[in-house]
């Protein structure tokens, strides 16, 4: 434990101050013998301890999309950690990497589980942070990954998934999920099919989760991601950038952490 907080001591002595108040800047820290590299957003201005929230990548990996949804979350005056889940900070180039990559900790819930909590247990640490004050949000394959915290039984206030998948292996059950949870989907998304949402929505209805569903009309995967364009044209791939939606979404994730904060 000593070593590992040295560690994260040794990252915080190079956050940098990107405007008034923000500091920002990589952290590490460890599940297991791997080595994951965050990076951690908060305003210096503000004293006293407030909610934490983590910020879990898509599945190009911990990338700069990540990183600019914490900037926003801090400057919203949160404490945000963007996490890293498939260690050493490593991103994909290619689809099929990526798919790689996030398949490897879609098959294993205790390992998703480890590097969630890992993640979970830096952001408490922080003396800015109100440690029973925590959410989860996540984009694509991140948005799967808090969708099955919560499913878990995590001990966060809530949990918000950006066009994630929700199929999952291990369905809520009554009175487990602690969390409230957030689904903010594109309507247009070929990867989040009907049955698929159906199914989602029994399930949530079934172990009696407080949860909003949220459908954006001609929304496509990765709505959020300004990059999704280019992406989607390089690979072949139905992903697109959909301002509206972006904004939108952001909007109700902003109302869902007033809620589940108050």
């Amino acid at each position: 434990m000593k070593k590992w907080i040295i560690t994260v001591a040794l990252s915080f002595g190079i956050l940098s101050v990107s405007q008034a108040g923000i500091k920002e800047g990589p952290v590490e820290y460890r599940a297991g013998g791997t080595v994951l590299k965050g990076y951690l957003v908060y305003n210096d201005a503000v004293k006293q301890p407030r909610p934490g929230i983590l910020v879990v990548h898509e599945w190009w990996g911990h990338n700069e999309h990540t990183r600019n949804s914490a900037r926003k979350l801090a400057e919203a005056g949160y404490v945000a950690l963007a996490v890293d889940m498939y260690g050493d900070g490593k991103q994909a180039d290619h689809p099929n990497e990526a798919g790689k990559f996030s398949g490897e900790i879609r098959k294993n819930l205790s390992l998703m589980k480890s590097r969630f909590e890992a993640g979970m247990q830096l952001l408490k640490n922080q003396s800015t942070v109100d440690s029973k004050k925590l959410v989860a949000i996540g984009y694509c394959f991140g948005g799967s990954v808090v969708l099955e915290m919560a499913r878990s039984g995590e001990d966060l206030r809530g949990v918000a998934s950006f066009h994630g998948g929700l199929n999952t292996e291990h369905p809520a059950r009554p009175g487990k999920t602690k969390a409230k949870v957030l689904v903010m989907n594109g309507e247009a998304d070929p990867f989040v099919p009907a049955g698929q949402i159906d199914t989602f929505k029994k399930e949530m209805d079934n172990a009696k989760v407080d949860y909003k569903f949220v459908n954006y009309p001609g929304a496509k995967h990765a709505f959020t991601n300004p990059g999704a364009d280019a992406l989607g044209t390089k690979f072949n791939l139905p992903l697109a950038y959909n301002a509206v939606a972006d904004r939108e979404s952001w909007n109700e994730l902003q109302s869902f952490l007033k809620r589940v904060f108050k």
